[in-house]
């Protein structure tokens, strides 16, 4: 979740606030003053009781900010980016760059948050008494900060993505199996079970008439599923990705000159050529069958066009090796990446032999992946994200190879 309000920077992370916040900010200070008016130790003016709700409420979600703050300095430690830290309806979250690269690593950043949420509820219930001595209210409040903290990390705890104990079971599967896929698919069940108990133990709630109560298990209870169900739509992103090969995808937009044909006749073929969708063809040369290299318009716009007639294409090309090339039995995800790290609009795809037999954009690589998953793109949609040389529908390709790398699932390639 990145969208929010930066409002401060800690520690180089900036602090978003999330339009949800407000939300859980009002009912929790609702909840909080309802308590200071029923506490009857305290009597206290109901202005004070919402007074006392806020500033509790406040000092709750600076908890919870301790807690990503948490996660993100070990995070840090190991070299890990945090982007930011935003605070929503159901907390808070941190977002960061990539995944710590080994299992040990990924444990620590997971347990970071719930082991300060813990100490920070243990210091707080043992300062009870002494709070109490200076001021009732005062002691009331940090017994409600305690055991809210007490209770942010055990809940953090259970073993479900995408809490922090789910997180914690990834990485213990990961580091005993050898397979951080194997830990995340262990991990993404029990989430997904956890979530389900979370709904079904919230209507019993709301039939019993807990209201609040039961509306808020069920709210869990749906998240937890929607993230279960985006985690497992990303593995199965990054196994069509490992899985297909590029001559799947692979399509051939260009055309063959002879090196004997004259400027003129690429100033013609270029003319004749469409250009509604996007880049022209690249014009690959030969010379009785053998490839010779590449020729652009470069020398249409440099040479003058009485030229053009006694000037041959052979005089001004190219080597192939100018064109971003893969090979056509590569996986997906490398030409996700090469198509990413080298800025190439396309690639030129080549046999086992090294020679051209077609060209890969990512418009047709999304299409071809979109098609796994069993979505057929209508013909408009695919033609807008060719004249825009883009993936279908924002299809995230990029994140999730750089997800896949940066977490050891596949080995990083060099463009070069």
């Amino acid at each position: 979740m990145n969208d929010g309000w930066q409002i401060l920077k800690i520690g180089g992370i900036p602090l978003k606030v999330h339009p949800s916040w407000f939300v859980i900010l009002l009912l929790a200070t609702s909840a909080f003053a309802q308590h200071y008016g029923l506490n009857t130790k305290i009597a206290v003016p109901v202005v004070w009781q919402w007074g006392l709700g806020f500033v509790t409420a406040l000092l709750l979600f600076v908890s919870v900010l301790l807690h990503e703050l948490g996660h993100s300095f070990v995070a840090m430690a190991q070299g890990v980016k945090v982007r930011s830290i935003t605070l929503f309806l159901l907390g808070g979250v941190a977002s960061v760059e990539r995944e710590s690269s080994t299992a040990m690593g990924a444990l620590r950043v997971a347990a970071a948050g719930p082991a300060v949420s813990l100490v920070l509820g243990f210091a707080l219930m043992a300062n009870v008494h002494n709070a109490a001595h200076i001021a009732p209210v005062l002691g009331d409040m940090v017994a409600q900060l305690g055991s809210l903290n007490l209770v942010l990390g055990l809940f953090n705890l259970l073993p479900g993505l995408p809490l922090d104990g789910g997180l914690i079971v990834k990485a213990l599967v990961w580091q005993v199996s050898g397979s951080q896929r194997r830990g995340i698919e262990v991990a993404n069940a029990c989430g997904r079970v956890l979530a389900l108990m979370a709904m079904g133990l919230g209507t019993l709630l709301l039939v019993r008439g807990a209201g609040l109560s039961g509306a808020w298990l069920i709210l869990l209870g749906w998240f937890g599923l929607g993230a279960a169900r985006n985690q497992y739509q990303l593995l199965t992103l990054q196994t069509i990705l490992k899985e297909l090969r590029v001559r799947e995808a692979a399509g051939r937009r260009y055309r063959v000159l002879d090196v004997k044909d004259s400027l003129r006749q690429l100033s013609q073929l270029r003319i004749g050529e469409a250009k509604e969708l996007g880049q022209g063809d690249w014009l690959l040369v030969c010379d009785q069958g053998r490839w010779k290299g590449v020729i652009d318009d470069e020398p249409l716009q440099q040479l003058p066009v009485q030229r053009w007639d006694t000037d041959r294409i052979g005089d001004h090309l190219k080597p192939l090796s100018s064109l971003a090339s893969i090979s056509e039995n590569a996986p997906l995800w490398q030409a996700v990446q090469q198509l990413e790290e080298s800025k190439a609009t396309r690639l030129l795809v080549l046999s086992a032999a090294g020679l051209p037999c077609g060209t890969l954009e990512r418009p047709e690589l999304g299409a071809v992946v979109l098609a796994k998953l069993g979505l057929k793109l209508p013909t408009p949609l695919m033609e807008m994200a060719r004249r825009q040389n883009t993936y279908p529908l924002g299809l995230g390709l990029p994140q999730v190879v750089r997800t896949m790398v940066a977490t050891g699932d596949v080995a990083g390639i060099d463009p070069s």
